[in-house]
């Protein structure tokens, strides 16, 4: 393996010589395998059974021949699925041995990297295509108290199947293994997921892995809680527990900043506690377990950081650095790590502790500001209330919000403002199909504009509107008023239609009469006529009158065509 990775998984259509195909003793495909070591493969539990022989065949091998090597589960190297209480899976995964080792350059390191987002795609070996074929997808986000993730595929038929478990997951930026496929499904709705266990998950599952895993962990150590009983772990501050809790599972603002003084060591050690349990690679199996000890409500999601970092003592440009390489952006190496940040379009979510005690902590702000613009989540902790602090809130809290309030306050208005005029326009010339629903979202609208233009305190301060529920409001009522917005506009437009077809067919009716008195024809067009002048009018009633008086004329309009044709064909010889 090449140094600082080991072989880079090429994410081109070619097969990767990591790949490796598994077979059961009756030749049947297991599922796949990712070749870690000359003589270890990493797969999904499920796929072998200790104690079982298993083919391992590497089917990227040069050659018309695929190599294939007896294999069998590694001692202490097989973690089986379990699930929880509540039907949250874990595990499912293991390590092989060979027995005989493959060529040095074919393996390749497993890599840590933030998972939100990212383009992947997968080699695995379905039935259709046990040569082996990629699948593409794209990560969701994590799921469940284990710490795997959840896979889109990007076409419905790219969903992983049988023959794809473990197969190696490469990221389609870096070109690195960032993890194993662990199982596909489709639920009653139709919709198709994929899931994935990443490097991190694997490592806590398997230790060992760690020797074939690259890429530096998400936590720093002075962040990670301590064991030993050295000091003496003193007593979680359950609230503050609970709010880092809310935001490492995403409940919170998208920037938090948070007060940990030197010497309160309970908050501290809440702190290190929090970070520690939303690691993928940290985070306890207690914890894990829905009948833990914990608290209630101050157990992170797994997963719930990208990465924690310790800015004490350390450069802007160091942090840059790091953000940047936890994200994939080593391309372009020469150009600044926060240039990188800014057009790489990668966002995560990232703890910095310590940034008033940075070497410039200025500066630092302004590269979070950069991961703010970004689209990052961002908690970040003081040690003292002071310039910089007040800085970050001014700049990261307060001032987006107040630009976030005022963007909401302006399309709330446009809402009950412009959008409200011209549905009531249009809604006094057409008959809505639900005008109370339209009636009640305006009233919601007008509503939320009140609350939002009527609060006294600044945004983003403690009690002011949780902006992120106003938001979502805004979305449906918009989302709801512009979708009866184009319900009346092609009722309107319909109305239209159907007057130029009353006009078109009473001038042929006209023509076919020469202006002589019809009862019945100038009944059905007085009503179509009437329906259609009325405020509001109903266009499923007009268009029904209309279509009446139209095959009254039709029918006309072919008696008269049969009359003629009669009258021609009896007329005398020249």
């Amino acid at each position: 393996m090449v140094a600082d990775g080991g072989i880079s998984a090429d994410p081109s259509s070619k097969t990767p010589p990591w790949a490796v195909r598994v077979r059961w003793g009756n030749g049947e495909i297991a599922g796949a395998g990712v070749l870690l070591s000359p003589d270890r493969v990493l797969t999904c539990a499920h796929v072998v059974t200790p104690g079982a022989h298993v083919t391992a065949e590497f089917v990227g091998a040069p050659g018309l021949h695929v190599p294939a090597v007896t294999a069998w589960v590694d001692e202490d190297a097989y973690v089986p699925e379990t699930r929880d209480a509540d039907g949250d899976p874990s595990g499912d995964v293991a390590l092989l041995r060979l027995e005989h080792p493959r060529p040095a350059h074919e393996p390749v390191f497993l890599h840590r990297l933030s998972a939100p987002n990212r383009a992947v795609r997968m080699y695995g070996f379905p039935y259709e295509h046990n040569g082996g074929i990629w699948f593409r997808a794209t990560i969701i986000g994590g799921c469940g108290r284990d710490g795997q993730v959840q896979l889109g595929p990007q076409t419905p038929g790219e969903l992983a199947s049988p023959g794809c478990s473990g197969a190696g997951v490469v990221d389609d930026l870096t070109g690195e293994v960032i993890g194993i496929v662990l199982t596909g499904m489709r639920d009653r709705h139709g919709n198709s997921f994929s899931f994935m266990s990443p490097a991190e998950t694997i490592v806590r599952h398997l230790p060992q892995v760690a020797a074939w895993t690259r890429g530096r962990t998400a936590v720093d150590d002075r962040l990670r809680s301590r064991t030993g009983g050295e000091p003496p772990v003193p007593a979680l501050d359950e609230p503050f527990a609970q709010r880092l809790a809310a935001w490492l599972r995403g409940d919170g603002e998208q920037v938090k900043i948070s007060l940990v003084r030197p010497g309160d060591h309970a908050r501290a050690a809440t702190l290190r506690r929090a970070i520690t349990l939303a690691d993928r690679e940290l985070r306890t199996t207690a914890s894990v377990d829905r009948a833990s000890l914990d608290p209630p409500g101050t157990v992170p999601s797994a997963g719930g950081h990208d990465l924690a970092l310790d800015a004490t003592g350390s450069t802007a440009a160091e942090t840059a650095e790091r953000v940047a390489e936890r994200m994939g952006l080593w391309q372009h190496p020469a150009d600044p790590a926060v240039e990188r940040i800014r057009a790489g379009g990668v966002a995560l979510t990232l703890v910095v502790v310590g940034v008033d005690r940075a070497v410039d902590p200025p500066a630092l702000l302004d590269l979070l500001a950069v991961l703010r613009e970004r689209g990052s989540r961002l908690l970040l902790v003081f040690r003292e209330a002071g310039a910089c602090y007040e800085r970050a809130r001014a700049d990261l809290v307060v001032r987006p919000a107040q630009e976030r309030r005022a963007h909401l306050v302006a399309r709330l208005r446009e809402i009950t403002g412009p959008l409200a005029a011209s549905l009531g326009d249009a809604m006094a010339t057409v008959r809505a199909d639900d005008p109370e629903a339209v009636h009640d979202a305006l009233y919601r609208a007008g509503g939320a504009l009140h609350i939002l233009t009527g609060a006294e305190r600044p945004a983003a301060l403690d009690g002011a509107p949780d902006l992120a529920v106003f938001e979502r409001l805004t979305d449906r009522l918009s989302a709801r008023l512009h979708a009866a917005a184009r319900r009346l506009d092609a009722l309107c437009r319909r109305r239209g239609e159907l007057a130029g077809r009353l006009d078109g067919y009473h001038a042929l009716h006209q023509s076919l009469t020469e202006g002589a008195e019809d009862l019945e024809a100038d009944t059905l067009r007085r009503r179509a006529h009437q329906l259609l002048r009325a405020r509001p009018c109903d266009v499923r009633a007009a268009e029904e009158a209309v279509d009446a008086y139209v095959r009254l004329v039709e029918r006309a309009d072919r008696a008269g065509h049969e009359r003629n044709r009669r009258e021609r064909g009896g007329a005398a010889p020249s």
